[in-house]
């Protein structure tokens, strides 16, 4: 099985972030969209909220997970 992570503050989420993730979700077996917390920037929506924004809009998609992360990916 081959996983990818999609890490971004997607405050909110954009047309541009979902092209990514509806391309992403074709390419890979498992896609995780990961919800993270930028100390610089002041975000509009809580960490919840655009988790649940994006749930909505990838609901069809099977083998997206939304998650929300923490500290710094690499």
């Amino acid at each position: 099985m081959i996983k990818a992570i999609y890490p971004g503050t997607f405050d909110p989420i954009t047309i541009g972030h979902l092209d990514v993730i509806l391309r992403s979700a074709k390419i890979f077996d498992k896609l995780i969209v990961a919800v993270m917390e930028n100390p610089v920037k002041t975000c509009t929506f809580t960490k919840d909220e655009r988790a649940e924004m994006i749930r909505k809009c990838i609901s069809e998609l099977e083998n997206v997970e939304v998650v929300i992360g923490e500290g710094l990916t690499v």
